[in-house]
C-alpha cells in the first residue's frame, strides 16, 4: 500500500511547559501539522529545532533526536519533513500533554488509475 509520507520518528515536546502551548493544546488534535524551524542562534543548543501550533511557539525537538533534522533544515531540505500530533492527553504533565510524529514524505507522484 502506498503511503504519503513514512514516520520515522515520535516524542513528546520538550520545554512544553515555558512557551504558548497551554494556550493552544485544548484546540489541538490528532493529525494537525506542526511547523517546525531550527534555531541556529539558539544558546543552549546549536541543532536546536523548535515546533509551532498555528504560530504559538509549542517547545522543541528533544536533544537526543533533533541533530539530523537540524541539518536537513539548514541545508534546505525543509520540504521532505513534517511534524504531526499523533497525540493530545490533557490529564497529562505538561511534559507529556502532546506526542508528536515526524514523518518523511515521499515525493514521487503515483496515480492509481489505469
Amino acid at each position: 500500500m502506498y503511503e504519503r509520507s513514512k514516520q520515522i520518528d515520535c516524542f513528546h515536546i520538550r520545554g512544553f511547559q515555558y512557551w504558548d502551548g497551554a494556550l493552544v493544546v485544548s484546540q489541538m488534535k490528532v493529525g494537525d501539522a506542526l511547523e517546525i524551524q531550527a534555531e541556529d542562534d539558539n544558546p543552549h543548543d546549536p541543532d536546536a529545532v523548535a515546533l509551532y501550533f498555528e504560530g504559538s511557539k509549542l517547545g522543541y525537538v528533544p536533544a537526543s533526536n533533533n541533530a539530523f533534522l537540524a541539518q536537513l533544515l539548514y541545508f534546505g531540505h525543509t520540504d521532505v519533513v513534517e511534524a504531526r500530533v499523533l497525540q493530545v492527553d490533557l490529564d497529562e504533565g505538561p511534559w507529556n500533554q502532546v506526542r508528536v510524529g515526524l514523518f518523511i514524505k515521499d515525493a514521487r507522484e503515483f496515480s492509481f488509475e489505469d
